[in-house]
């Protein structure tokens, strides 16, 4: 399963920040120090992560088996990129994201939505997708908002849905140790906003999860499969507005 367990807790906030380019390392160094295009944050390390000033975790998560090498840099986890070199086998590779902590039961979100912009291969085998979790990482919502190769959802197909500002083919699962619900958006797209709160009442709606079920993590990035050759994901604007 996905490695999701890297904990923070932080206050409601919306943030929108800036990346420079640089090459992988792994460090934390000052937007004035050393090369002038230095990324404040650079890492090659399987769980190597960073929490910006404002809060969001840059985390880049290579959890599956097979993997190849895997490098993050951004300067702040509004703005960031990975570059990754996977091979061409079957079986998810890693999720490299960025998240919020939310730390608040449904029932007492007000507010809870998130802007993108992603700059994509043409090639490899992905998705970009969100991935929510409850505090105790039992339930698992993820948000398809495109994908390239022979990838495809956990769980089996239980109907349709718009909502949240979006159309979606719902399917629903599990993977063993937590449950799986998978929203995938009927058109890619690389852009644009998603209203969460939506998504999680239509779940409790039906039963698969409770109103007081508290939300711990907003995640953003892109589950890789394969991506051999070396390909680049470009995170251009990543933000959650909490309330």
């Amino acid at each position: 399963m996905k490695h999701p367990k890297l904990r923070n807790h932080r206050g409601r906030s919306v943030r929108t920040l800036l990346l420079a380019p640089a090459v992988a390392l792994t460090c934390v160094v000052g937007l004035g120090a050393g090369t002038a295009n230095a990324a404040v944050f650079e890492s090659c390390d399987q769980w190597g992560n960073w929490t910006d000033p404002d809060g969001y975790i840059v985390y880049n998560n290579i959890w599956g088996s097979g993997a190849g090498s895997q490098c993050v840099e951004a300067d702040s986890g509004s703005r960031w990129s990975v570059t990754a070199d996977h091979p061409n086998t079957g079986g998810i590779k890693s999720y490299p994201n960025a998240k919020w902590i939310v730390g608040e039961s449904i029932a007492d979100i007000s507010t809870l939505t998130s802007t993108f912009d992603v700059s994509v291969p043409d090639s490899g085998a992905y998705n970009t997708a969100y991935d929510v979790w409850d505090e105790n990482y039992d339930h698992e919502i993820m948000l398809w908002m495109n994908w390239t190769g022979p990838v495809g959802p956990l769980g089996t197909p239980v109907g349709e849905a718009t909502v949240g500002g979006h159309s979606w083919d719902v399917y629903q699962g599990s993977n063993g140790s937590n449950n799986v619900y998978s929203f995938l958006r009927q058109g890619d797209t690389t852009s644009g906003q998603v209203d969460i709160l939506p998504i999680l009442d239509w779940i409790t709606e039906r039963g698969w999860m409770s109103q007081d079920e508290v939300i711990g993590d907003v995640q953003f990035g892109y589950e890789i499969t394969s991506s051999a050759g070396g390909l680049t994901f470009e995170t251009n604007e990543f933000s959650v507005n909490h309330g």
